[in-house]
């Protein structure tokens, strides 16, 4: 059963809800055995996963970080109701777990490289985090393709689409699916550059800014006007940021990654480029910021202060295959602030996996979770990262 069966008013405890998911529950011969603490084994089919996992994501969302023993109730006897088993309210967190590992398995979703920090995941970003574990991330730290920038060779990969609209429309549905795997607690920081429309043509001869963009960028081709004006800048980055704002996401700063060593940029009717955005974004007003680690001094009363919000950062070099790099000091502030030990990252965009890489070598016990849709990215962070946790498995 899809999540469009479930209506919001179908939430754990109401009987009508449950008998009516019952009638829509279709036999399968996929089935999965999830152990109660109490009582005998639950076997589901791939369907009734689906009905429960979608009962428990309208009712009880909270599982995980709330103590709402009225929801966890609730949710024991729909359970008991729907497969005849017992099971202690306690439990109810991890019926949910085994749910959607269970799920994760059937949608084929395998690890292409884990130990026992770290766990890479191939395919597009909004189809890997919607089989992830609810309020399973304290922070997401990544760089998603910038705008008409690079060709991964990668079908229907992010940053190619026609116009810049839908770009950042499918940017969004990837940070609405990362929303449910962060925890309320959590911070999310998206890396973010702009581009300008040309309207030139496909380019020929080599470019002078940019050895990987021989290829007919997007912006290339002649567009709907005002926006795709030539050598209109794109505004991009605030136009994303706006719209996570409309979805619900609270933005707390726009800070500038200004490039000590910018790539250089050959024009005469303008200001060089030399800067990028690194949004941070949270859920509600009070969440985890470790403002003593990312402290900087102060020639006032107070020994330190908070870090401005304009960060002078020398670019990485180029030595990975990957073509977009970003230096670790970019990520040092968003995973120093809002990755707790203990805690786990996610970028759902990986790349070379320097973030993870980073979040590794300097917070205390934490646990990595990269994605990408690149096999070439991946083998790359494989490489870099398989030697900060043991021992090493592969489900390819």
């Amino acid at each position: 059963m899809s999540p469009a069966h479930v209506r919001k008013t179908d939430i754990p405890g109401n009987s009508s809800a449950t008998e009516d998911v019952q009638q829509q529950v279709v036999p399968s011969t996929s089935h999965c055995d999830v152990t109660p603490r109490r009582g005998r084994t639950a076997r589901m089919t791939s369907e009734q996963l689906r009905a429960l996992n979608d009962l428990l994501q309208c009712g009880a969302t909270s599982y995980g970080f709330s103590d709402d023993r009225w929801t966890q109730q609730r949710t024991v006897e729909l359970i008991e109701r729907m497969f005849d088993v017992i099971y202690h309210p306690n439990y109810v967190p991890r019926v949910l777990q085994q749910v959607q590992q269970a799920l994760s398995e059937q949608a084929g979703l395998g690890a292409y490289f884990r130990n026992t920090r770290v766990s890479l995941y191939r395919g597009e970003a909004a189809a890997i985090l919607a089989l992830l574990p609810p309020a399973s991330v304290d922070c997401i730290v990544t760089s998603p393709p910038y705008y008409g920038q690079r060709d991964y060779g990668v079908p229907n990969q992010i940053g190619l689409e026609q116009h810049p609209k839908e770009y950042i429309e499918r940017l969004v549905q990837v940070f609405q699916a990362a929303k449910r795997v962060l925890k309320p607690s959590g911070g999310l920081w998206v890396n973010l550059g702009d581009t300008y429309w040309s309207g030139k043509g496909r380019p020929h001869g080599p470019d002078e800014k940019q050895r990987h963009r021989r290829f007919l960028r997007p912006q290339d081709a002649s567009g709907p006007r005002p926006l795709c004006t030539p050598k209109q800048l794109l505004l991009i980055p605030h136009r994303f940021a706006i719209a996570m704002q409309d979805e619900g996401w609270i933005v707390r700063n726009d800070n500038v990654w200004y490039k000590v060593n910018p790539t250089p940029d050959p024009v005469d009717d303008r200001c060089a480029a030399a800067h990028e955005y690194m949004f941070h974004f949270v859920l509600g007003r009070k969440y985890y910021f470790n403002a003593g680690a990312v402290a900087v001094p102060s020639q006032g009363e107070r020994p330190t202060k908070a870090p401005p919000s304009v960060w002078m950062i020398r670019s990485a070099p180029t030595f990975k295959k990957h073509m977009a790099v970003f230096p670790e000091e970019l990520v040092r502030i968003p995973i120093q602030a809002t990755l707790p030990p203990g805690g786990t990252i996610l970028d759902p965009f990986c790349g070379s996996g320097t973030a993870l890489s980073y979040a590794l070598a300097h917070i205390e016990r934490c646990q990595a979770v990269g994605v990408d849709i690149s096999p070439a990215a991946l083998e790359e962070a494989q490489v870099l990262l398989e030697r900060q946790g043991v021992p090493e498995t592969s489900d390819l």
